[in-house]
């Protein structure tokens, strides 16, 4: 049996499932994309592997990353993080996770949903003009680099390499939606 081909070296079980089965596969709810751009946010200076070691932590301190219920966090919140030990504990960091979940309502409010507003960059890999709108409704940590990395991971591009086992199930998956 042939190995299969992936994106990326590694022999580590979670990064090996985080590749197969959820890397660039199409994520299209508005949690959902709200949870990528919050841990890509996280990752900023650190490994991949790190965040996804903690991300049931993230998940349990940040409301299963539910906007609407992290946008009401105050500052007792942000010092109760900071002193979470199962997560990156860096302020600004946090501060715009928060933040974020109040873009995530202001972009609702406006009538353009997180969701819509990401995937119209779905034929393109254009995050600079995608990290200028999401900056203008009020999220922090979403340079280019940091909203590409969350279109890689979302599916709203497809970077799985040529050889790939599953660049055309993804790519399927993409054009499905």
């Amino acid at each position: 049996m042939a190995e299969k081909i992936r994106c990326w070296p590694t022999t580590d079980p979670l990064y090996l499932a985080y590749h197969d089965e959820e890397w660039g596969r199409p994520v299209r709810d508005e949690r959902g994309l709200y949870e990528r751009l919050c841990l890509e946010g996280f990752q900023s200076g650190l490994s991949w592997l790190t965040i996804l070691r903690k991300r049931q932590n993230f998940r349990a301190a940040f409301a299963g990353f539910d906007p609407d219920a992290v946008s009401r966090f105050g500052e007792r919140d942000v010092e109760r993080l900071l002193g979470d030990a199962g997560i990156v504990r860096h302020r600004g960091k946090i501060e715009a996770a928060i933040a974020n979940a109040r873009g995530v309502l202001a972009l609702r409010d406006a009538g353009t949903p997180l969701e819509d507003l990401m995937w119209e960059y779905r034929d393109t890999t254009e995050s600079k003009e995608l990290s200028k709108r999401l900056k203008a409704a009020g999220f922090r940590f979403v340079g280019p680099t940091t909203v590409y990395a969350a279109m890689q991971a979302c599916g709203i591009v497809n970077d799985h390499i040529p050889d790939c086992w599953v660049r055309e199930e993804v790519e399927r998956a993409r054009r499905a939606g």
